[in-house]
């Protein structure tokens, strides 16, 4: 399995399809062939396809989205960029990272790479459904980064991660010439369409019970539950855990 194909590049409500263009050209220059729009502004046109610069395909297998729900529902590790750091210290991640995180997590599953608006990036809404969240630390006193620069600097970061993966896996395909190199741990993770079913259950039982009360709770537990990355068997028991709470409240 080629785990490349396991990335998805996401964009967010494009203003301009020169940027999708510009976008699907960076994404194929680096290995990568996955892109979804989530509702764009303009759809793919002459412009878009002369700016892809030979990436046609890309943009002609694109998959176009109503919403971000949807477009990251099968994805089991979803990274937002965001240019805003205020209490997102403990979720951000750069490029780098973002790169071997990405290639790692491929293997069990899809990753989804999202960029928000050029204008205005991702909402505070989109960010919390991102397990983590990508900041490149640019220049501080000019940090202007449009939409293409950024999905080709990630994708670079990406596609270095991948090519040191396959040497480790040509490495350790050789045991006797490298003890020393340990086998990857594998584990199955939850989409997000799975957390995101579980984050509804779990506040509309904790509203019953009383103990959510505002907004703000369920903020920090949904922080919680993404920053501790739950395997699909501890998600499995928590929602277990949940309808026996259930079950005992109605039994009552």
């Amino acid at each position: 399995m080629n785990i490349l194909n396991q990335i998805q590049i996401v964009l967010v409500e494009t203003s301009h399809n020169g940027n999708i263009g510009s976008a699907a050209r960076a994404v194929k220059t680096m290995g990568l062939q996955h892109l979804r729009l989530v509702a764009p502004k303009q759809g793919i046109d002459e412009q878009a396809v002369a700016l892809s610069a030979g990436a046609k395909d890309v943009l002609d297998q694109a998959q176009i989205y109503p919403d971000f729900d949807q477009a990251i529902a099968d994805c089991q590790l979803v990274i937002g960029t965001s240019a805003r750091l205020r209490h997102l210290q403990s979720s951000l991640i750069e490029p780098r990272e973002c790169g071997t995180l990405s290639t790692t997590r491929a293997k069990q599953g899809k990753v989804a790479i999202v960029f928000g608006r050029e204008r205005v990036g991702l909402t505070n809404e989109e960010l919390l459904k991102c397990h983590y969240h990508l900041n490149v630390p640019t220049n501080p006193d000019y940090g202007s980064l449009n939409l293409a620069m950024a999905v080709q600097l990630v994708s670079y970061e990406i596609r270095m991660a991948w090519l040191a993966l396959q040497k480790q896996e040509t490495q350790q395909a050789e045991p006797q010439k490298n003890p020393q190199i340990p086998p990857l741990a594998t584990a199955d993770y939850p989409t997000a369409e799975a957390l995101e079913h579980f984050f509804n259950h779990t506040e509309r039982l904790y509203k019953q019970l009383g103990f959510i009360r505002n907004e703000a709770v369920m903020l920090k537990l949904r922080r919680l539950y993404q920053r501790t990355q739950l395997e699909t068997t501890e998600l499995n028991l928590l929602r277990g855990m949940l309808t026996a709470v259930e079950r005992g409240i109605s039994s009552k």
